[in-house]
């Protein structure tokens, strides 16, 4: 059995990172030099809304300014344009939303991230029955379940299947300790006992993963889903933006947000509005502000900074060409290792000719924060820069749980990083103002 390359058991280690009372600074400013990411640059047509709106004139009044072009903010905006074609927010009445973005298009962690969409169908449901109760704990799982059964159901409505690249490959979660697979099991077995429909969960002993998959390691396998991130959002905003003539939406990159100000009675808009959205390009009237910056939070929400708030956490992936054909790879979507790694191979059509008349899969890999000496790249905002000592576990860790299928050593087609926003209680802050839109008064 190959040794691994990343450290294992590092669960709680991590945690304790996301602790500890030390002061830190407000995020900054996304990086204005990133890693070239491969759902971002790997062709010269993956991002065509790269630099939409990044010159001449600014939108210089909205009713709405979201901030941030990942899938949360434009997500915002989809919903919006929705609601607004059912009417759900006055008839006939248009309104008005500006994106701004401090990159290209959809640079953040949205076109940084794994590709995976996939629910948590019961892991960690101990914990999180412990720490909320078991009513809590199910509410949990099925918010996780209802946002990927509503994006698939987006993307199925929309006939977008193709076009966002999306592959029902399953999941498998590899126990690569028994102390993975200890806990697994509980999770499952008293999320089963509060009623979470967990049948779709199949146990898979040592000898059938090493079988099938050629991994000697048990696992839990599920229905999950995997797909290009950045596909998917431009697809939504072309929706958004045309669904609906009562909706005027408008993009902006490469406008960041450098601060926001109460709007004076002086305001030169013709509508009363709340905030002054200030960027170096010029400033924007809004009445509602939509903060979707996920890591970077904090930047301009000061009271978000430290542990009690979103921590910025640097990821790092890497697109690595297997040694073997898609056949005998046998294509999933896979985490190990506590969810610290997580990969899957990319659709046929990404294949290369590398290895002569083989169709060897490009896999996309993530992980390796265990061995980052900045504990777990915790409070790194910076997704201008390669962790080498992660950059050398994460090449190494495939062909250590797959012997003979990956090649050890290979370098990676690409590799970059990206900047995730985190909490020490693992959950997201959603604030909402209640009925908020149906108050906007024009």
């Amino acid at each position: 059995m190959s040794r691994l390359s990343v450290p294992l058991n590092q669960g709680h280690t991590a945690q304790r990172a996301f602790e500890q009372q030390i002061s830190h600074p407000p995020a900054n400013l996304p990086a204005p030099n990133p890693t070239k990411s491969f759902w971002i640059n790997s062709t010269p047509d993956a991002n065509p809304l790269a630099a939409e709106g990044s010159d001449g004139t600014l939108t210089s009044d909205a009713d709405i300014c979201i901030i941030g072009s990942g899938i949360t903010g434009v997500g915002s905006a989809y919903h919006l344009s929705q609601a607004i074609a059912d009417g759900k927010l006055g008839d006939d009445k248009p309104f008005t939303a500006v994106i701004v973005e401090a990159r290209d298009f959809c640079s953040g962690a949205t076109g940084r991230n794994g590709g995976h969409l996939t629910p948590a169908v019961y892991k960690h449901f101990h914990d999180l029955q412990k720490t909320y109760g078991t009513e809590q704990a199910i509410r949990t799982l099925d918010i996780e379940s209802h946002t990927t059964d509503a994006l698939l159901k987006i993307i199925d409505v929309q006939n977008l299947t193709g076009a966002v690249d999306l592959a029902a490959l399953g999941r498998i979660d590899i126990s690569i300790t028994q102390q993975e697979q200890s806990d697994a099991k509980t999770d499952l077995k008293e999320a089963k006992e509060a009623g979470v429909d967990v049948d779709s969960v199949e146990i898979l002993s040592e000898q059938t993963m090493n079988d099938k998959y050629g991994t000697p390691y048990p696992g839990f396998r599920f229905p999950g889903h995997n797909l290009w991130p950045l596909k998917l959002v431009t697809e939504l905003y072309r929706i958004a933006k045309s669904r609906t003539p009562n909706f005027a939406l408008t993009l902006h990159t490469r406008t960041p947000v450098t601060s926001i100000t109460p709007a004076s009675s002086s305001s030169s808009s013709t509508i009363p509005r709340r905030y002054i959205i200030n960027t170096p390009r010029g400033p924007i009237s809004c009445s509602y502000i939509i903060h979707a910056t996920n890591a970077y939070t904090s930047h301009l929400l000061p009271h978000f900074t430290g542990p009690e708030g979103i921590i910025p956490v640097r990821g790092q992936v890497i697109a690595l060409r297997a040694a073997v054909d898609r056949d005998e790879l046998r294509p999933a979507g896979w985490v190990a290792n506590e969810s610290f790694e997580y990969w899957f191979p990319l659709p046929v059509k990404y294949d290369g000719g590398k290895e002569g008349s083989k169709k060897c899969p490009l896999v996309i890999l993530g992980g390796g924060r265990e061995v980052a000496t900045s504990p777990f790249e915790v409070y790194e905002d910076d997704d201008s820069v390669i962790n080498e000592d992660v950059s050398l576990v994460l090449k190494d860790f495939l062909p250590g749980l797959f012997e003979g299928k990956y090649e050890k050593g290979r370098e990676p087609e690409m590799e970059w990083t990206g900047i995730m926003g985190m909490t020490k209680m693992s959950d997201p802050f959603v604030r909402i103002l209640q009925h908020a839109l149906r108050r906007l008064v024009f």
